[in-house]
């Protein structure tokens, strides 16, 4: 599995200068390569380098290397969108490959700029040290927060799998961001009150409009990501470590586009669309890969209107939100949790199946990134 890394580079005042200005001069002409792809309406990186190379090292003072990946950055994102012209900020992410930087054991990284070349400190932590020596094509230098890092894709290799005898049935929603089969909830007033400050300023700052507050209204979205991304680290941590302490498989509800196939009231929707779903089972998966949990996706019909009892399936199981009452055999329960017992349900009624794909997912030149195709439903 991939892994990116951020590794902090310790260059000195006169060093971070020459990083600054070599960051600066690739980024300015990536913006004008992209002002003459799109001219050009020209996304073919072999003919657009024919067309700018020299002219860019020559204006840009930029190495053979340089320009070629100042090239190649430009047309990436002129790909994803051809119908505007592509800007990059000055301090964006310069790529750097092989040809123009090199580690210098663990502690030092040499890299290329309009002054040469720099050997410069780095500082990485414990946790990633035992990954360092696996890296991966090209990395990324990033300034951010007034400090260099290096973005590097290593090569972690996937732990061996749990022998798991048990089901973890989670259930994610928007009330609670998580709620598992053991009746744990992840989430909590805490969190809601802080999302709903940060909407209060964000509105208010919307509504001043100066300068001034749009800075601040760009320092709030960071501090909204930041929050965001821990909650869904700390949460999709103590999933899997009880998915260890268990010996359980972690099996989720397929949300794929969901936000595309459901409707909610317009007063709910920045509710519905302002947690980072997606970015949590991102860090269940990984978080599951490393430690060797299977996890399985299931089909997510009706598993909010079935019985986790009786198994009878109807609309009217769910007289509010938060409440499930079967019409069928009377069985309440929180309707989070009763998902929760369901989910868990469907993946133990087939957990001989479920057993044998991962067993085929072991075998050589399968992943586990094909465990969503073999077991999604």
């Amino acid at each position: 599995m991939m892994q990116t890394l951020m590794v902090k580079v310790e260059a000195a005042p006169e060093q971070a200068e020459a990083l600054h200005e070599t960051m600066h001069q690739f980024n300015a002409a990536c913006n004008d390569i992209a002002k003459t792809a799109f001219e050009l309406r020209l996304a073919n990186k072999i003919e657009l380098q024919k067309t700018v190379y020299y002219r860019i090292r020559a204006q840009y003072n930029l190495s053979a290397q340089m320009a070629v990946r100042a090239i190649s950055k430009t047309v990436e994102a002129y790909k994803r969108d051809k119908s505007i012209q592509v800007e990059f900020d000055l301090d964006g992410a310069m790529p750097y490959d092989q040809r123009i930087m090199s580690w210098k054991g663990l502690d030092r990284v040499s890299l290329l700029t309009l002054k040469g070349r720099l050997v410069l400190p780095i500082r990485v932590g414990e946790y990633y040290s035992d990954r360092m020596n696996r890296p991966r094509g090209q990395v990324d230098l990033i300034f951010r927060n007034k400090t260099f890092y290096l973005a590097v894709v290593v090569d972690a290799p996937d732990a061996s799998p749990i022998d798991a005898t048990a089901v973890l049935g989670i259930d994610l929603g928007v009330k609670n961001i998580a709620v598992d089969s053991t009746g744990e909830v992840f989430s909590g007033d805490a969190i809601e009150k802080t999302r709903r400050k940060i909407d209060t300023i964000k509105a208010d700052l919307q509504q001043c409009g100066t300068k001034s507050a749009k800075r601040h209204l760009k320092k709030i979205g960071k501090h909204e990501s930041r929050f965001r991304r821990d909650v869904n680290h700390c949460t999709s941590k103590k999933m899997v470590v009880k998915a260890i302490d268990t010996s359980s498989i972690i099996a989720l509800e397929d949300l794929s586009g969901i936000g595309k196939r459901t409707t909610v009231k317009k007063s709910q929707r920045r509710k519905h669309l302002s947690w980072g779903f997606g970015q949590l089972r991102q860090f269940i998966e990984y978080k599951a890969t490393n430690a060797g949990v299977p996890v399985v996706y299931i089909n997510p019909a009706y598993t909010s209107q079935e019985c986790h009892v009786c198994h009878h399936i109807s609309e009217s199981n769910r007289p509010t939100r938060d409440d499930f009452v079967c019409t069928c055999c009377g069985s309440s329960a929180d309707a989070d949790y009763n998902a929760a017992l369901n989910i868990r349900a469907r993946v133990e009624a087939n957990l001989p199946i479920v057993a044998r794909i991962f067993a085929q997912l072991q075998a050589p030149n399968i992943g586990g990134a094909h465990a969503r195709q073999f077991i999604g439903g």
